[in-house]
Order: structure tokens, then C-alpha cells, then sequence
């Protein structure tokens, strides 16, 4: 495979990208920093196909990024493969409002074929290729220029060694017979939604208690401010105020803005600056959230109680079973939440009693909630025995 020096010029990314256009897939990844920011900094981004893998410097001056995220986003023949590329599917959506499409990402991919969870680059790496990854650069400033040549060497053999894995994986994919397992979950990481960052929605990330409308109706108004000043600042939300400290005041909100300086989380100076101004004008402006907006009374299904609980145990154990009989992560095929929705008795908006989770895992758990199916021990390891194939086997027995 041809590396290529970092590029840092237009001419040389449009001849690249010019190029890759004509593959059946690229292995991308990015390097980019945003700990300080409230949109990560894009440092540097790498390609390859089978051929062929570049680092493009995106901070190299005047260099004109588009002839790439048009290849990354808007080439539908190009199949773009990422690792656990959730990030840096964000970062192209911030730069373009697309996302790659159509996407694979060996991270999920390795949910389909094994009882890995979210494995890592590095053991991805080790397990396919028997190569041991060095690390040493991962946690460098990308931002910072002339970058060496071990952080480009580093960066690069992220997409070389994944463009070698992503055929043998798709064989496995094939022979196993589970591509479409995993076609769904490969849409949603390419779902422009997942990455529209709507200051007016920013409320459902933090956890408050209760239904009240008035205090959503607060919660609501001072999460989308705090995510405005983020914005218009780019820092991370949290330096303008924790999510703790945001639903606190929304619960037990100040009578003026001298209160503010007794509130966990905020400095004193919030008593009488701008900032704390405008939060005080963002909770005097701030209505009760109306009733199609309220959280179900139900959230995650109905309360269970004591008996709902060890239902839902026993289907967390069953979906233990299942996932070790069958190879498959148990997250693909069942979230906990979802194993306690039907135990309180929902049955209705469930993936896994719908398609192919159905046939694999649902059937089974609603027949162990319906008392059809039951846990025996056979040769010294747990399984799952249908409760009428017991009762014959016991007929047969006494006979």
C-alpha cells in the first residue's frame, strides 16, 4: 500500500479524492481535539482504500476540504468504514450538515459476530491482524503544528490496518449469514438526526425527577440557554454550569440574582454579572412545559415491584444464555431497559420482539414471561428448556 505524505495542499486532496472515488470502500478515522471547545477541532483526518492511505491536515492554510466531504457524503458508491466512528461521524456532520452515507462500522459489526460489546481499535486490531498497536500518540496534541512523524505514522496506521479488516469481517458477516442484523443499526449512526444539535431539545440529556410542568417548563429554558452561551462561547456546556447544578435551579429556582452566589456549582461572581443576569431573565421567561411535551408517566415502561424485578432478572439471564449460545453481543440484541419494559407488561414499540430479534431472542423471552419456558442445568452449564417438553420428558420418565 502507497502512503502518502500528509497533505496540505488542494491540488494534492482533489487528485486523491479523485482517485478513492473509484473504490468500493475507504477506511476513514479523525484526530481531533475538544476538551476545551464546545465543537471538536478537527486536526487531522485520515483515508485509505486498498491501494492507497493519506493524513489530510485540515489546518493547513487555504487548503479546500470539499472535494473530500463530498466523497465522504454525497458518494453513495463509496462504502466509508469507520471504527466506533459515532465521533467522527459528528465532526463531518459539523462541517457539511451530511453525514457519510453509506456507512459500516467494524465496532458494531463485531456485535454480530461475537459477544464483544464495544471492543476496542486496538484488540480489533490484535484479534483480526495479530498486531500489537502503539498507543503512544493517541493522547498528543493533534492541534498542535509541525506534527511529527510518529503522530502522522500512528494516525495513519489507523485506516491501513482497518482497511485490511473490513473484508475479512464482511466474510465473516456473510458466512454467518447476519449482514442484515446489523443494516439497521448502521442507518441510525448515519442518521443526520443523531447529530442535529437543537439547543430547545438539550433538556432530555439531563435527569430530572418528576413530571412537574413548571419545573420542566424551567429545566427546558435553562438548558437551551446554557447551550446557546456554550455555543456562542465554544466552550463545553458544563464550564457555563453542570447538568446537576441546571436542574437544581430549575427545582429550586432563586428569587433574585443575589441567590445565585448560594447555589452549589456557581461562583459567587454569579451575583452580579452579565451571565447571571441573563439566567435570571431566562427563568423569569421561562413557561410550564405543556402537556404533549411531558415525559410518560411510564418512563421506561411501568413500575416494577418486587415480583417485576426478578422478572426482569430472569430475561436479563435468559439474554446471558442466548447471546452465549449464538456468538452475538447481548446489547444487540436487547437493551436492560428494554428486558424491564417487558416484564412490566409493554409489549408494544419493542425491538426485540420485532424482525430478526424477534426470531433470535424475543420469541423466547415472552415465552419466559408467559411462563412457557424455563431454565434447566444440563451437563453442567445453564440452558433454556420449553416447559412442554419437560412435562413430556417427565411423562416419558414415569412411564
Amino acid at each position: 500500500m502507497h502512503i502518502h505524505p500528509l497533505i496540505t495542499t488542494s491540488d494534492a486532496l482533489a487528485e486523491l479524492c479523485a482517485r478513492l472515488a473509484k473504490a468500493d470502500y475507504v477506511a476513514v478515522d479523525t484526530e481531533f481535539m475538544r476538551e476545551n471547545t464546545y465543537w471538536p477541532e478537527l486536526c487531522l483526518l485520515q483515508i485509505a482504500d486498498t491501494k492507497e492511505a493519506a493524513a489530510i491536515d485540515p489546518l493547513a492554510p487555504g487548503l479546500d476540504m470539499k472535494p473530500l466531504f463530498d466523497l465522504l457524503t454525497d458518494n453513495e458508491d463509496v462504502l466509508k468504514v469507520f471504527h466506533a466512528g459515532g465521533q467522527d461521524v459528528e465532526i463531518i456532520y459539523n462541517f457539511t450538515g451530511r453525514t457519510p452515507h453509506p456507512i459500516f462500522d467494524t465496532q458494531i459489526a463485531m456485535m454480530a459476530v461475537s459477544q464483544s460489546e464495544q471492543i476496542g481499535y486496538q484488540n480489533l486490531v490484535e484479534s483480526w491482524l495479530g498486531i500489537v498497536v502503539d498507543k503512544g500518540a493517541r493522547f498528543t496534541d493533534w492541534s498542535h503544528r509541525p506534527l511529527s512523524e510518529r503522530q502522522i505514522e500512528y494516525a495513519i496506521g489507523d485506516v491501513t490496518h482497518l482497511s485490511r479488516i473490513f473484508p475479512k469481517l464482511l466474510a465473516r458477516l456473510r458466512k454467518t449469514g447476519r449482514g442484515a442484523w446489523i443494516d439497521q443499526e448502521m442507518e441510525k449512526l448515519a442518521d443526520p438526526e443523531n447529530y442535529r444539535n437543537d439547543p430547545e431539545l438539550a433538556w432530555h440529556r439531563i435527569k430530572a425527577p418528576g413530571r412537574n410542568p413548571a419545573m420542566l417548563g424551567r429545566l427546558k429554558a435553562l438548558a437551551e440557554w446554557r447551550e446557546r452561551e456554550a455555543q456562542d462561547k465554544n466552550i463545553p456546556r458544563g464550564r457555563i454550569a453542570r447538568d446537576e447544578t441546571v436542574a437544581d435551579i430549575a427545582n429550586h429556582p432563586p428569587k433574585t440574582q443575589a441567590d445565585l452566589g448560594k447555589i452549589r456549582g456557581l461562583s459567587s461572581g454569579w451575583r452580579e454579572n452579565e451571565i447571571g443576569r441573563r439566567l435570571m431573565q431566562t427563568l423569569d421567561r421561562a413557561k410550564p412545559l405543556p402537556d404533549d411535551e411531558l415525559p410518560s408517566r411510564t418512563p421506561r415502561g411501568a413500575p416494577l415491584g418486587k415480583e417485576g424485578s426478578l422478572v426482569a432478572d430472569l430475561l436479563k439471564l435468559l439474554l446471558k444464555i442466548r447471546a452465549r449460545e449464538i456468538d452475538v453481543s447481548a446489547r444487540l440484541l436487547a437493551r436492560s431497559e428494554e428486558l424491564e419494559m417487558l416484564a412490566a407488561g409493554v409489549r408494544k414499540g419493542l425491538p426485540m420482539i420485532e424482525g430478526w430479534r424477534y426470531d433470535a431472542f424475543g420469541r423466547d423471552a415472552l415465552e419466559l414471561v408467559e411462563g412457557k419456558l424455563a431454565f434447566a442445568v444440563e451437563g453442567g452449564r445453564l440452558k433454556m428448556t420449553h416447559v412442554d417438553d419437560v412435562a413430556v420428558a417427565d411423562e416419558v420418565t414415569t412411564e
